[in-house]
């Protein structure tokens, strides 16, 4: 009995120390995603409703500028038309490093049809700092940097204050889900989830 306690203990606290290491904050992990598309029954004799039973990105989201490394600025709401992955990360963050390959591989799956990844650093890292480590990580998508008020909002939305987290946004500007932490099982279910908003 006590052997099966010790061994009990022990598979606990390896348990408690992995959830640890999948974002870096919070070791609570959730994939929150909208609900799926009305008529898509087996007999399809009601008509689709689409993108309409997902609600839109909100407005502080949409509306808020996103800086660029060169300077420039653009709205999230500007890329209407387009899916989305907005992606907060940091170059401090082992989580964040751990799940980018999945959003380069994403990157490079889906790029003609209109998707794109936009990491959203959450730092004050300098240019030269998020140049070179996208260099050596060979990452290939958008890097700006989210302001507080835009960081606000979409922890808002997820409710979790660690890092990465991402948000999946549709060609309507609909919020279709989101990730948080870098959970091997939950960047499946994200690339899955990405995989068919872009075929829609």
């Amino acid at each position: 009995m006590k052997s099966l306690l010790k061994n009990l203990a022990i598979f606990l606290l390896i348990a408690a120390t992995f959830s640890t290491l999948t974002n870096c904050s919070d070791p609570q992990e959730q994939v929150n995603v909208g609900p799926p598309p009305s008529g898509t029954a087996a007999n399809n004799t009601q008509p689709e409703k689409k993108k309409s039973d997902f609600p839109p990105i909100a407005t502080a989201v949409a509306q808020s500028d996103v800086k660029n490394l060169d300077g420039s600025t653009f709205k999230i709401a500007d890329k209407k038309g387009k899916v989305l992955l907005l992606n907060l990360w940091a170059t401090w963050c082992g989580p964040c490093r751990a799940e980018m390959p999945s959003l380069v591989r994403m990157q490079d799956e889906h790029r003609d049809r209109d998707f794109e990844v936009i990491g959203l650093n959450t730092d004050e890292e300098t240019v030269d700092q998020i140049n070179e480590f996208a260099s050596q990580l060979k990452l290939n998508y958008t890097l700006v940097w989210a302001d507080t008020k835009l960081q606000q909002a979409l922890l808002n939305i997820s409710k979790f204050d660690g890092i990465p987290q991402s948000f999946i946004v549709d060609r309507e500007g609909n919020l279709r889900g989101v990730f948080k932490g870098a959970n091997p099982a939950d960047i499946k279910k994200m690339e899955e989830l990405v995989g068919m908003i872009v075929n829609e």
